[in-house]
């Protein structure tokens, strides 16, 4: 009978994996604890592993030469060297656009908590005061731009639901040519531009090299004082400790953060004085809708590898078309492994790209999607 072990899980129980395993009369094994040492003690004899941020390093792989597929629970995969899995012959998948709306509706919700000072009144409330003139200036989306940095699925997303509000929509992303027009009429800037003329600004790009702390003390010179900055992507995204100063120093309006570097988040750091601030704690991806998708879906991937099906959404399927049980699957089948519209990775060696996402998983946190010369956004590549 084959078996697949859950090392770590970021949820309150397993109850769906649990049945979907007996259904398929598959052996299942629960744990927690995401540290290298562990998985390598409770997946030994594992066909396949369902993790949420476990620590899938080259010496995971290494010691545990025929395990099959690790899924992940979530779109970002910084926690798995997908490089090491694939010469283990190991399947990477992972739950591409689960998370597309909810992302994107905490993202929206987070700028316009800000700019209504929402939490801030809602503080006096509670502590009986009756004065909205102490917590001015108040903003209306009327008139303003709303900016978009990342334009994957989740910042295509925000970009729709911000310009369906009145905002007047701005969006970068390594995908697109500056100064023409998406395919939706939104229009392209480089990051500076979208700096200096958004009176929003929000990260949906992935974590690589080149975007940590792709939002710094330096360019954060370049926004206007009436900014408010959200980021549901991914905590090193954006220098915290460099916003948290500038809040201070009263050269931004707000910030709405739900990602940080480090989570938990350390109860002293900067910006939780830094005034405001709507903070979230890593849920932007999390509605009780896209958390059964997301155990369903994570769980049917690691199935489907050790029933000697061909998964969806596998960042290296190849390492699946190679073996004999796999060949009679239909082409097609195969084909889809590698569209996955928005997955994410810190290396930049396999076929992923892209330029967004939450990752719900964010993330829950970590690096999300490498570079990649070539767009891979449904209609955006007529537009580099």
């Amino acid at each position: 009978m084959p078996k697949i072990v859950v090392t770590d899980t970021d949820f309150e129980d397993n109850a769906i994996e649990i049945e979907m395993a007996k259904e398929a009369g598959v052996e299942l094994a629960l744990y927690n604890d995401r540290s290298a040492e562990a998985i390598i003690r409770h997946a030994q004899d594992a066909d396949g592993v369902v993790t949420s941020y476990g620590d899938y390093s080259a010496r995971v792989f290494e010691a545990l030469p025929h395990l099959k597929v690790v899924s992940r629970t979530g779109i970002g995969y910084d926690n798995i060297d997908a490089q090491a899995a694939t010469k283990n012959g190991t399947a990477v998948c992972i739950v591409p656009g689960y998370g597309t709306e909810v992302v994107s509706d905490h993202a929206i919700t987070l700028a316009l908590a800000c700019l209504r000072r929402l939490n801030e009144c809602d503080a006096d409330m509670r502590a009986g005061v009756w004065d909205y003139t102490r917590r001015r200036p108040f903003g209306q989306v009327f008139g303003r731009v709303f900016g978009v940095v990342g334009m994957g699925e989740i910042g295509r997303a925000v970009a729709r639901k911000a310009a369906g509000l009145g905002f007047r929509v701005i969006c970068y992303s390594r995908s697109l040519v500056p100064s023409r027009r998406t395919p939706e009429g939104y229009e392209i800037g480089t990051l500076e531009d979208v700096l200096k003329q958004a009176d929003m600004v929000s990260f949906h790009t992935a974590l690589t090299s080149e975007t940590h702390h792709l939002l710094n003390a330096d360019n954060m010179r370049l926004m206007k004082s009436g900014a408010v900055v959200v980021n549901t992507s991914r905590g090193a995204v954006i220098d915290t400790v460099a916003l948290a100063a500038a809040l201070r120093e009263d050269r931004l309006w707000g910030a709405g953060i739900d990602v940080f570097e480090e989570e938990p988040l350390d109860w002293d750091h900067p910006i939780m004085k830094a005034p405001h601030t709507v903070l979230s704690p890593h849920v932007a991806y999390y509605s009780e809708e896209s958390g059964e998708e997301l155990h369903r879906r994570s769980m049917q991937a690691a199935l489907d590898v050790v029933l000697g099906r061909m998964p969806k959404d596998c960042l290296n399927p190849e390492v699946l078309a190679s073996k004999q049980c796999f060949l009679d699957q239909n082409s097609s089948d195969q084909n889809s492994l590698v569209q996955n519209d928005s997955v994410q990775s810190n290396s930049g060696h396999l076929n992923t790209d892209r330029s967004d996402l939450n990752q719900p998983d964010s993330n829950k946190s970590g690096i999300d999607q490498a570079d990649s010369d070539q767009p891979t956004e449904y209609c955006y590549s007529c537009w580099r």
